[in-house]
């Protein structure tokens, strides 16, 4: 299967600065007060390098499957092609900022919600800004949307319709929910670093959080484009820390 490496390599740009803060800004807090079996600084190279190899395959991944499934990055594509990017743009902000609002509701209410036994997430949530945006927001979207759902997506399409016709919204749909349930399971590490342990409730509670997010960030990069996904999570982390401080 060919692949649009002008398009894929893009995507790995994109990812590549939220591997690094995550990296060097959010380890240090996670780690904090805990022996360590290496130096810091050989940890953080090895989660950066981590996360840039597993965002080079999903940025393959969803540059070779996507556009079989309709899955795309118009606005990205755009100007990758030297074209205007702003029709595509045009037909995705409002849903982009729709979307963060309601995301950054989810994200305020996770907390607000959360039995007492989560209250230490409140204070692991001073993970910078920065990390949020650039991890959270971009190379999630990369990783979880762009790569993961779009390989799910295509293998169903495979699997179920013998990759002839447009994927039924049944696919579509379920490529979705599994995603966003790996995107929930994906925020246990660190969410048990800050309780150190919890319960089962508790557990299920931090994957169903995050993957009612990751519905949402899902069902805009089906319906609008990635763009639309990554405008949208950007935009929930931005509310919610104006509204949590």
């Amino acid at each position: 299967m060919a692949v649009n490496w002008k398009l894929a390599l893009a995507m790995l740009a994109l990812a590549v600065p939220g591997a690094i803060a995550s990296a060097w800004l959010a380890l240090p807090q996670l780690l904090a007060g805990r022996p360590l079996p290496l130096p810091l600084a050989t940890l953080q190279i090895a989660a950066a390098g981590q996360t840039v190899l597993i965002a080079l395959a999903a940025a393959g991944i969803g540059t070779s499957l996507g556009a079989r499934v309709g899955l795309q990055a118009p606005v990205i594509s755009a100007l990758l092609n030297g074209d205007k990017p702003w029709p595509a743009w045009r037909a995705q902000w409002l849903a982009s900022a729709l979307g963060g609002l309601v995301g950054g509701a989810v994200i305020v209410g996770f907390y607000l919600c959360a039995p007492a036994e989560l209250a230490p997430l409140h204070s692991a949530a001073t993970i910078p800004l920065t990390v949020r945006l650039l991890y959270g927001g971009i190379t999630e979207e990369i990783l979880l949307r762009w790569g993961l759902m779009s390989g799910l997506a295509w293998a169903g399409w495979r699997l179920l319709q013998g990759g002839t016709g447009r994927p039924a919204a049944i696919v579509i749909w379920a490529a979705i929910a599994l995603s966003a349930l790996v995107f929930g399971i994906s925020h246990l590490p660190a969410a048990l670093a800050a309780l150190g342990t919890a319960s089962g409730s508790a557990i299920a509670y931090i994957v169903a959080g995050n993957a009612l997010f990751g519905m949402l960030a899902g069902y805009l990069f089906w319906r609008y484009g990635l763009e639309a996904a990554i405008a949208a999570h950007v935009l929930a982390h931005v509310l919610a820390q104006l509204v949590r401080g």
